[in-house]
């Protein structure tokens, strides 16, 4: 349903990418200096009126959606529909014991390390270049049979854990891993409990991807990335049964699913993007 409070007003009501579903992240324009709201949180409309938000997991039906005219004169709100999903169980077996109960001596280290991550991603990156990436399209980082998918409820070693908040490709130890869209590294952790080898690349604007259970970080904080560059290699480190990667990814506090920004997953090829390091 649409409410304006003037005719020309309509024109400022928000035409989405692709249908809001939960684990979605959508885009759309509106006049250049407008201010958007989504039940009552602002967000950020880009200098060409591009504005973005995203939908966790267990997102509501609904949400509100208000726009306001550059001059704050005009008006208009939407109620947007999400579309809800429905989620996998997926049972996972042979998990290191005490990545499922971890002894109290690593908990402070566990706090520290979930510290670090959150920290990796909390920096409003003001940066249209790498957002710009990201809506141009994301490519895999790598490409493999998909193993896991997001949402999924999972119990490990018969224990029931958190949901799967990201998208797993198996793939062999080593296997070179590559940024699916131009980023800041804000994050490149060689070990860390539950994760492994870790990376956070930043793409702007608190939207960010996150890679675990990596066998080499290969960059650093500070570095910037564009699409395709190497950043590690697939491995099996943290609570990993085998070698794969887990691609998530995160807009503010929601998680969201790598899977619905990324192409369909290529059949099996001679891609570089499947080569063996040297």
């Amino acid at each position: 349903m649409t409410s304006c409070m003037t005719a020309t007003a309509a024109a400022q009501c928000i035409e989405f990418n692709a249908a809001p579903q939960q684990g979605g992240f959508v885009w759309g324009k509106v006049s250049p200096g407008s201010v958007v709201s989504v039940d009552g949180s602002e967000l950020d409309v880009l200098a060409d009126g591009t504005t973005f938000l995203g939908f966790g997991r267990d997102a509501g039906a609904t949400v509100e959606i208000s726009v306001s005219g550059p001059d704050g004169g005009e008006r208009c709100s939407e109620t947007i529909e999400i579309t809800a999903r429905e989620y996998r169980i997926q049972r996972v077996e042979g998990v290191p014991a005490k990545t499922v109960h971890p002894p109290k001596e690593q908990l402070q280290r566990i706090r520290r390390e979930a510290a670090l991550v959150r920290a990796a991603r909390a920096d409003r990156l003001a940066r249209p270049d790498l957002l710009q990436g990201v809506l141009d399209g994301f490519i895999w980082p790598v490409e493999g049979p998909i193993s896991g998918v997001y949402g999924s409820q999972r119990y490990y070693n018969g224990e029931p854990g958190r949901p799967h908040y990201g998208v797993d490709v198996a793939a062999p130890t080593g296997r070179i891993v590559h940024a699916p869209a131009a980023a800041l590294v804000t994050l490149a952790q060689p070990d860390l409990f539950y994760s492994g080898g870790t990376i956070v690349l930043d793409h702007g604007y608190l939207l960010s991807s996150s890679f675990l259970h990596m066998s080499k970080v290969l960059v650093k904080v500070g570095d910037e990335v564009k699409a395709g560059d190497i950043i590690g290699e697939v491995g099996s480190t943290g609570r990993a049964t085998g070698p794969h990667l887990d691609w998530r990814m995160n807009w503010r506090s929601e998680r969201i699913d790598p899977q619905l920004l990324a192409p369909a997953m290529p059949k099996p090829t001679k891609s570089p993007y499947n080569a063996a390091p040297e």
